[in-house]
Protein backbone atom coordinates (compact mmCIF):
# COMPACT_ATOMS: atom_id res chain seq x y z
CA UNK A 1 0.00 0.00 0.00
CA UNK A 2 2.94 2.33 0.64
CA UNK A 3 3.79 1.92 -3.05
CA UNK A 4 0.46 3.55 -3.97
CA UNK A 5 1.39 6.55 -1.83
CA UNK A 6 5.01 7.05 -2.82
CA UNK A 7 5.04 6.18 -6.53
CA UNK A 8 2.20 8.50 -7.71
CA UNK A 9 3.45 11.28 -5.42
CA UNK A 10 7.00 11.17 -6.79
CA UNK A 11 5.91 10.86 -10.43
CA UNK A 12 3.47 13.77 -10.16
CA UNK A 13 6.06 15.85 -8.30
CA UNK A 14 8.79 15.28 -10.90
CA UNK A 15 6.48 16.03 -13.84
CA UNK A 16 5.24 19.26 -12.22
CA UNK A 17 8.77 20.49 -11.57
CA UNK A 18 10.12 19.55 -15.01
CA UNK A 19 7.12 21.01 -16.79
CA UNK A 20 7.54 24.25 -14.85
CA UNK A 21 11.00 24.75 -16.35
CA UNK A 22 9.41 24.68 -19.80
CA UNK A 23 6.01 26.27 -19.17
CA UNK A 24 7.07 29.38 -17.23
CA UNK A 25 9.46 30.72 -19.93
CA UNK A 26 6.90 29.84 -22.62
CA UNK A 27 4.05 31.70 -20.88
CA UNK A 28 6.30 34.71 -20.41
CA UNK A 29 7.20 34.66 -24.10
CA UNK A 30 3.53 34.81 -25.14
CA UNK A 31 2.80 37.42 -22.45
CA UNK A 32 0.34 35.22 -20.56
CA UNK A 33 0.82 37.34 -17.44
CA UNK A 34 -1.47 38.29 -14.58
CA UNK A 35 -3.14 41.70 -14.60
CA UNK A 36 -3.38 43.24 -11.12
CA UNK A 37 -6.51 45.21 -10.25
CA UNK A 38 -6.01 48.77 -9.03
CA UNK A 39 -8.43 48.07 -6.15
CA UNK A 40 -6.09 45.43 -4.75
CA UNK A 41 -3.21 45.94 -2.33
CA UNK A 42 -0.81 48.38 -4.01
CA UNK A 43 2.21 46.16 -3.32
CA UNK A 44 0.67 43.46 -5.54
CA UNK A 45 1.44 45.63 -8.55
CA UNK A 46 4.96 44.23 -8.51
CA UNK A 47 3.44 40.82 -9.36
CA UNK A 48 1.90 42.05 -12.62
CA UNK A 49 3.08 39.99 -15.55
CA UNK A 50 3.58 36.78 -13.54
CA UNK A 51 2.32 33.82 -15.66
CA UNK A 52 -1.02 32.47 -14.48
CA UNK A 53 -1.54 28.99 -15.95
CA UNK A 54 0.41 27.20 -13.24
CA UNK A 55 -2.47 24.83 -12.64
CA UNK A 56 -1.27 22.96 -15.70
CA UNK A 57 1.80 21.88 -13.71
CA UNK A 58 -0.03 19.84 -11.10
CA UNK A 59 -2.87 18.82 -13.41
CA UNK A 60 -0.33 17.28 -15.82
CA UNK A 61 1.46 15.48 -13.00
CA UNK A 62 -1.79 14.13 -11.58
CA UNK A 63 -2.99 13.07 -15.03
CA UNK A 64 0.18 11.07 -15.66
CA UNK A 65 0.04 9.38 -12.25
CA UNK A 66 -3.64 8.49 -12.62
CA UNK A 67 -3.06 7.18 -16.15
CA UNK A 68 -0.16 4.97 -15.06
CA UNK A 69 -1.25 3.78 -11.62
CA UNK A 70 -5.05 3.98 -11.38
CA UNK A 71 -5.64 1.38 -14.07
CA UNK A 72 -3.14 -1.06 -12.57
CA UNK A 73 -4.74 -1.16 -9.11
CA UNK A 74 -6.87 -4.19 -8.32
CA UNK A 75 -10.50 -3.14 -8.36
CA UNK A 76 -13.76 -4.57 -7.20
CA UNK A 77 -16.20 -5.61 -9.90
CA UNK A 78 -18.69 -3.03 -11.08
CA UNK A 79 -18.56 0.52 -12.37
CA UNK A 80 -18.65 1.89 -8.84
CA UNK A 81 -15.00 0.97 -8.39
CA UNK A 82 -14.03 3.74 -10.82
CA UNK A 83 -14.97 6.60 -8.50
CA UNK A 84 -11.44 7.97 -8.76
CA UNK A 85 -11.74 8.27 -12.55
CA UNK A 86 -15.15 9.94 -12.35
CA UNK A 87 -13.82 12.40 -9.77
CA UNK A 88 -10.75 13.22 -11.82
CA UNK A 89 -12.81 13.76 -14.97
CA UNK A 90 -15.17 16.08 -13.05
CA UNK A 91 -12.16 18.07 -11.82
CA UNK A 92 -10.77 18.22 -15.38
CA UNK A 93 -14.08 19.62 -16.64
CA UNK A 94 -13.84 22.39 -14.05
CA UNK A 95 -10.23 22.97 -15.06
CA UNK A 96 -11.44 23.42 -18.65
CA UNK A 97 -13.94 26.05 -17.45
CA UNK A 98 -11.07 27.75 -15.64
CA UNK A 99 -8.88 27.59 -18.74
CA UNK A 100 -11.58 29.29 -20.82
CA UNK A 101 -11.77 31.98 -18.13
CA UNK A 102 -7.99 32.41 -18.04
CA UNK A 103 -7.77 32.62 -21.81
CA UNK A 104 -10.63 35.13 -21.91
CA UNK A 105 -8.55 37.34 -19.60
CA UNK A 106 -5.71 37.23 -22.09
CA UNK A 107 -7.99 38.14 -24.97
CA UNK A 108 -9.53 41.02 -23.02
CA UNK A 109 -6.10 42.01 -21.64
CA UNK A 110 -7.59 42.52 -18.19
CA UNK A 111 -8.31 40.57 -14.99
CA UNK A 112 -11.93 39.77 -15.89
CA UNK A 113 -12.65 36.65 -17.90
CA UNK A 114 -15.98 34.84 -17.76
CA UNK A 115 -18.74 36.46 -15.74
CA UNK A 116 -20.00 34.82 -12.54
CA UNK A 117 -23.21 33.82 -14.32
CA UNK A 118 -21.27 32.24 -17.19
CA UNK A 119 -19.10 30.25 -14.79
CA UNK A 120 -22.10 29.00 -12.83
CA UNK A 121 -23.92 28.08 -16.03
CA UNK A 122 -21.00 25.76 -16.84
CA UNK A 123 -20.25 24.52 -13.32
CA UNK A 124 -23.76 23.40 -12.40
CA UNK A 125 -24.18 20.94 -15.31
CA UNK A 126 -20.76 19.42 -14.50
CA UNK A 127 -21.73 18.98 -10.84
CA UNK A 128 -25.14 17.55 -11.75
CA UNK A 129 -23.66 15.01 -14.18
CA UNK A 130 -21.07 13.98 -11.58
CA UNK A 131 -23.69 13.42 -8.87
CA UNK A 132 -25.92 11.48 -11.31
CA UNK A 133 -23.02 9.23 -12.30
CA UNK A 134 -22.05 8.65 -8.66
CA UNK A 135 -25.68 7.79 -7.85
CA UNK A 136 -26.28 5.36 -10.69
CA UNK A 137 -22.99 3.56 -10.09
CA UNK A 138 -24.04 3.10 -6.45
CA UNK A 139 -21.11 5.06 -5.07
CA UNK A 140 -23.35 7.38 -3.09
CA UNK A 141 -26.69 6.90 -1.34
CA UNK A 142 -29.13 9.45 0.06
CA UNK A 143 -27.70 9.27 3.57
CA UNK A 144 -25.94 12.32 4.96
CA UNK A 145 -23.15 11.47 7.41
CA UNK A 146 -22.96 13.80 10.41
CA UNK A 147 -19.37 14.01 11.72
CA UNK A 148 -18.78 13.86 15.49
CA UNK A 149 -22.36 12.67 16.06
CA UNK A 150 -21.38 9.62 13.97
CA UNK A 151 -24.86 9.14 12.53
CA UNK A 152 -26.36 8.94 9.05
CA UNK A 153 -29.59 10.73 8.17
CA UNK A 154 -31.50 9.74 5.05
CA UNK A 155 -32.72 12.98 3.44
CA UNK A 156 -33.83 11.46 0.16
CA UNK A 157 -33.53 13.41 -3.09
CA UNK A 158 -32.52 16.53 -1.15
CA UNK A 159 -29.14 14.87 -0.62
CA UNK A 160 -28.35 15.11 -4.34
CA UNK A 161 -29.42 18.76 -4.45
CA UNK A 162 -27.22 19.40 -1.42
CA UNK A 163 -24.26 17.73 -3.14
CA UNK A 164 -24.62 19.75 -6.34
CA UNK A 165 -24.86 23.04 -4.44
CA UNK A 166 -21.98 22.00 -2.16
CA UNK A 167 -19.69 21.09 -5.06
CA UNK A 168 -20.28 24.40 -6.85
CA UNK A 169 -19.86 26.33 -3.59
CA UNK A 170 -16.54 24.69 -2.70
CA UNK A 171 -15.23 25.02 -6.26
CA UNK A 172 -15.81 28.78 -6.17
CA UNK A 173 -14.63 29.12 -2.58
CA UNK A 174 -11.26 27.64 -3.53
CA UNK A 175 -11.16 30.02 -6.49
CA UNK A 176 -11.72 32.97 -4.15
CA UNK A 177 -9.16 31.59 -1.71
CA UNK A 178 -6.39 31.62 -4.32
CA UNK A 179 -4.89 35.08 -4.03
CA UNK A 180 -1.57 34.96 -2.17
CA UNK A 181 1.69 33.22 -3.06
CA UNK A 182 1.61 29.64 -1.80
CA UNK A 183 -1.73 29.97 0.02
CA UNK A 184 -4.07 27.73 -1.95
CA UNK A 185 -1.40 25.17 -2.77
CA UNK A 186 -0.32 24.81 0.86
CA UNK A 187 -3.82 24.57 2.35
CA UNK A 188 -4.97 22.08 -0.29
CA UNK A 189 -1.82 19.97 0.20
CA UNK A 190 -2.70 19.59 3.89
CA UNK A 191 -6.22 18.53 2.99
CA UNK A 192 -4.84 15.95 0.56
CA UNK A 193 -2.63 14.52 3.32
CA UNK A 194 -5.74 14.07 5.46
CA UNK A 195 -7.56 12.37 2.60
CA UNK A 196 -4.59 10.03 2.12
CA UNK A 197 -4.77 9.06 5.80
CA UNK A 198 -8.50 8.31 5.59
CA UNK A 199 -8.16 6.32 2.37
CA UNK A 200 -5.25 4.41 3.90
CA UNK A 201 -7.42 3.58 6.90
CA UNK A 202 -10.11 2.22 4.59
CA UNK A 203 -7.61 0.32 2.42
CA UNK A 204 -8.81 2.23 -0.66
CA UNK A 205 -5.86 2.07 -3.05
CA UNK A 206 -7.51 4.01 -5.88
CA UNK A 207 -8.25 6.82 -3.44
CA UNK A 208 -4.68 6.76 -2.16
CA UNK A 209 -3.30 6.98 -5.72
CA UNK A 210 -5.45 9.98 -6.65
CA UNK A 211 -4.81 11.96 -3.47
CA UNK A 212 -1.09 11.13 -3.41
CA UNK A 213 -0.79 12.27 -7.02
CA UNK A 214 -2.55 15.51 -6.07
CA UNK A 215 -0.16 16.03 -3.17
CA UNK A 216 2.91 15.41 -5.34
CA UNK A 217 1.67 17.74 -8.06
CA UNK A 218 0.94 20.48 -5.54
CA UNK A 219 4.38 20.19 -3.96
CA UNK A 220 5.92 20.50 -7.42
CA UNK A 221 3.75 23.53 -8.11
CA UNK A 222 4.66 25.13 -4.77
CA UNK A 223 8.32 24.89 -5.80
CA UNK A 224 7.49 27.71 -8.23
CA UNK A 225 4.57 29.34 -6.42
CA UNK A 226 5.80 29.74 -2.86
CA UNK A 227 6.71 33.35 -2.04
CA UNK A 228 7.88 35.02 -4.18
CA UNK A 229 5.78 33.27 -6.83
CA UNK A 230 7.13 32.68 -10.30
CA UNK A 231 3.77 31.42 -11.53
CA UNK A 232 0.12 31.49 -10.41
CA UNK A 233 -2.30 28.58 -10.79
CA UNK A 234 -5.03 30.70 -12.40
CA UNK A 235 -8.67 29.66 -12.53
CA UNK A 236 -7.53 26.56 -14.42
CA UNK A 237 -5.85 25.32 -11.26
CA UNK A 238 -8.13 26.69 -8.56
CA UNK A 239 -11.34 25.35 -10.13
CA UNK A 240 -9.64 21.98 -10.62
CA UNK A 241 -8.55 21.82 -6.98
CA UNK A 242 -11.95 22.93 -5.71
CA UNK A 243 -13.66 20.23 -7.74
CA UNK A 244 -11.12 17.63 -6.65
CA UNK A 245 -11.55 18.40 -2.94
CA UNK A 246 -15.35 18.49 -3.20
CA UNK A 247 -15.49 15.37 -5.38
CA UNK A 248 -13.35 13.32 -3.01
CA UNK A 249 -15.59 14.28 -0.07
CA UNK A 250 -18.65 13.19 -2.08
CA UNK A 251 -16.91 9.95 -3.06
CA UNK A 252 -16.16 9.23 0.62
CA UNK A 253 -19.83 9.93 1.44
CA UNK A 254 -18.70 12.60 3.88
CA UNK A 255 -19.50 15.97 2.26
CA UNK A 256 -19.87 17.69 5.64
CA UNK A 257 -16.25 16.80 6.29
CA UNK A 258 -15.40 19.85 4.22
CA UNK A 259 -16.83 22.13 6.90
CA UNK A 260 -13.73 21.18 8.93
CA UNK A 261 -11.22 20.28 6.21
CA UNK A 262 -12.10 23.29 4.08
CA UNK A 263 -12.81 25.75 6.88
CA UNK A 264 -10.35 28.28 5.43
CA UNK A 265 -12.03 28.09 2.01
CA UNK A 266 -15.40 28.69 3.63
CA UNK A 267 -14.18 31.63 5.71
CA UNK A 268 -12.74 33.22 2.55
CA UNK A 269 -15.99 32.96 0.59
CA UNK A 270 -18.11 34.05 3.56
CA UNK A 271 -15.94 37.14 3.98
CA UNK A 272 -16.80 38.18 0.42
CA UNK A 273 -20.52 37.55 0.98
CA UNK A 274 -20.48 39.51 4.25
CA UNK A 275 -18.56 42.39 2.67
CA UNK A 276 -20.94 42.66 -0.28
CA UNK A 277 -24.08 42.34 1.88
CA UNK A 278 -22.84 44.90 4.39
CA UNK A 279 -21.92 47.45 1.74
CA UNK A 280 -25.23 47.10 -0.09
CA UNK A 281 -27.32 47.29 3.10
CA UNK A 282 -25.39 49.86 5.13
CA UNK A 283 -22.88 51.42 2.76
CA UNK A 284 -20.10 50.30 5.11
CA UNK A 285 -17.47 47.60 4.77
CA UNK A 286 -16.79 45.03 7.49
CA UNK A 287 -13.28 44.25 6.25
CA UNK A 288 -10.59 46.54 4.91
CA UNK A 289 -10.72 44.38 1.81
CA UNK A 290 -12.18 41.01 0.86
CA UNK A 291 -11.57 38.13 0.61
CA UNK A 292 -10.24 38.04 4.13
CA UNK A 293 -6.62 37.21 3.23
CA UNK A 294 -6.40 40.69 1.69
CA UNK A 295 -7.87 42.16 4.88
CA UNK A 296 -4.98 40.66 6.84
CA UNK A 297 -2.54 42.03 4.27
CA UNK A 298 -4.03 45.49 4.76
CA UNK A 299 -3.55 45.00 8.51
CA UNK A 300 0.17 44.53 7.93
CA UNK A 301 0.49 40.75 7.84
CA UNK A 302 3.08 39.37 5.45
CA UNK A 303 2.06 36.82 2.85
CA UNK A 304 4.15 34.16 4.60
CA UNK A 305 2.37 34.83 7.90
CA UNK A 306 -1.04 34.51 6.27
CA UNK A 307 -0.06 31.21 4.65
CA UNK A 308 1.32 29.92 7.96
CA UNK A 309 -1.84 30.83 9.89
CA UNK A 310 -4.17 29.39 7.21
CA UNK A 311 -2.12 26.19 7.07
CA UNK A 312 -2.12 25.90 10.86
CA UNK A 313 -5.89 26.37 11.10
CA UNK A 314 -6.43 23.80 8.34
CA UNK A 315 -4.09 21.31 10.02
CA UNK A 316 -5.76 21.61 13.41
CA UNK A 317 -9.35 21.51 12.17
CA UNK A 318 -8.81 18.71 9.66
CA UNK A 319 -6.78 16.65 12.15
CA UNK A 320 -9.58 16.86 14.71
CA UNK A 321 -12.20 15.73 12.21
CA UNK A 322 -9.94 12.99 10.76
CA UNK A 323 -9.29 11.57 14.25
CA UNK A 324 -13.01 11.68 14.93
CA UNK A 325 -13.62 9.50 11.87
CA UNK A 326 -10.71 7.15 12.52
CA UNK A 327 -11.79 6.41 16.10
CA UNK A 328 -15.54 6.52 15.55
Amino acid sequence: MYYYIIAPLILSLIIAILLGKILIPFLKSIKMGQKILDIGPRWHKSKEGTPYLGGLLFISGIFAAVLIFSFTVERESGAGSYADIYTFIMALCNALIGFVDDYAKRLKKQNDGLSAVQKLALQFPVAIIYVVVMKYTNIITTELYIPFANINIDIGIFYYIFLVLGIVYIVNSVNIHDGIDGLCGTVTSIIMIMFIILFYRDGNNSGIILTSACLGGLIGYLYYNFYPARIFMGDTGSLFLGAMVAGIAVWMRMPLLLVMFGVVYIIESLSVMIQVASFKLTGKRVFKMSPIHHHFEMCGWSELKIVFVAASVTTVMSSISALCIIFR
